[in-house]
């Protein structure tokens, strides 16, 4: 068995690092930040603590939309009729789009209504306009939750309002939150649309701006949602993007909406400025070149079918170790996407990661003249 080992060459310059937080906490019952391209958890305050999700709800509201966008069964253009169950929560009190009985409705401007203006009468026309209630819908909603790994959540309505069994975790709503951000980029940028203005029936438009706080802070944030209830307090799910990094950030139980939008930035600005994401390989890319036996060429490309990022303190660098376990030299004849080996990732030590190492191409192997000569070659010189 040979090793081949590929450190990485990671320059730590001391002076821009800092440590990382022996006791950083946050105002807040629940929270929970992740790095999204590695997936790795950066800190957690109780996260399966079960909430009452509020707002963030809408979440998957647009997710059983985008699905059905995606694959075509739905269009931006299509209108849906607004049902008196629907207008209904247009009234004072509640998050509205402020649409009228009988209005049809693309299902474009009931995103946004829903997205920017978080309005729960547009929540409820579009449940109605794909699954005919509400109820059936938040069925699909509790499935699609289930399906993307949601354990600990039950919607059983489309706008988070209150009800005793509609219930999550700052966990789910994070693997729902990533999930929304990995799956539908072409819809993801109605969620940094900071306001919406709705050309209302029988009145003058109205604008009304998104909730988020963090949106007009000019830092990075594109997203995602808000949430409150009289009992659950303040929440928000929250990400960052900076350059190729993306920080996403839940917290329920905030005391305030100024806390909500200062403890929430500490979230995401203690995930920025405390780990760094390190790309360790490109899915489907050259990783390697492996040396080859008896082939018509000495060595065959490699790759890992999938990206690699890992996420680590930023003055803990040093220690991130890469290497390529195989039997080498490979013989001939080698076909694209056979396993070559293992790419191995350890931090202070410890494997963190392992993956396979696939041929890129294929590799033929000598005619019996050109397999004698390497013979003869490797028995006098050790050459391959």
């Amino acid at each position: 068995m040979s090793v081949k080992n590929l450190s990485l060459v990671l320059t730590i310059l001391t002076f821009l690092t800092k440590p990382v937080f022996a006791n950083f906490d946050v105002e807040a019952r629940t929270a929970i930040v992740q790095d999204y391209l590695s997936g790795k958890i950066l800190f957690e305050k109780d996260a399966d603590r079960q909430i009452f999700p509020a707002s963030m709800t809408k979440i998957m509201t647009s997710i059983i939309a985008f699905d059905l966008l995606k694959s075509g069964e739905l269009s931006l253009d299509d209108k849906f009729l607004v049902s008196e169950n629907a207008w209904r929560l247009s009234q004072a009190g509640y998050s509205s789009m402020f649409i009228m009985v009988g209005d049809e409705i693309t299902v474009e401007n009931l995103l946004r209504g829903i997205i920017v203006s978080s309005g729960n009468d547009a929540c409820i026309a579009l449940a109605e306009g794909i699954a005919g209630t509400e109820e059936e819908f938040a069925i699909m909603m509790t499935e699609k939750a289930r399906e993307i790994g949601m354990e600990n959540t039950n919607f059983s309505n489309s706008s988070g309002i209150n009800a005793p069994d509609n219930l999550s975790t700052v966990r789910d709503i994070l693997i729902m939150s990533n999930y929304l951000i990995k799956n539908y980029p072409n819809y993801y940028k109605y969620y940094k649309e900071t306001e919406f203005t709705w050309n209302r029936t029988g009145g003058d438009p109205i604008k009304q701006g998104n909730r988020n706080p963090l949106l007009y802070k000019n830092i990075g944030v594109d997203g995602i949602k808000t949430g409150y209830l009289a009992y659950e307090k303040y929440s928000l799910a929250s990400t960052i993007k900076r350059n190729e990094r993306r920080i996403i950030a839940v917290g329920s139980g905030f005391v305030s909406k100024n806390s909500r939008s200062k403890e929430s930035l500490k979230l995401l600005t203690y995930g920025l400025t405390n780990f760094d994401t390190i790309n360790i390989a490109k899915k489907n890319e050259i990783f390697d070149e492996l040396e080859v036996w008896q082939g018509t060429q000495k060595t065959v490309k490699s790759y890992i079918s999938e990206d690699v990022y890992k996420t680590i303190p930023k003055a803990k660098k040093k220690y991130l170790k890469v290497s390529v376990d195989y039997q080498g030299p490979l013989k001939a004849p080698i076909l694209k996407d056979d396993i070559l080996g293992k790419v191995k990732i350890s931090y202070k030590d410890e494997q963190i990661g392992e993956y396979n190492l696939l041929a890129l191409e294929n590799v033929k192997r000598q005619n019996i003249f050109s397999r004698f000569i390497s013979s003869v070659n490797f028995l006098i010189w050790g050459d391959v």
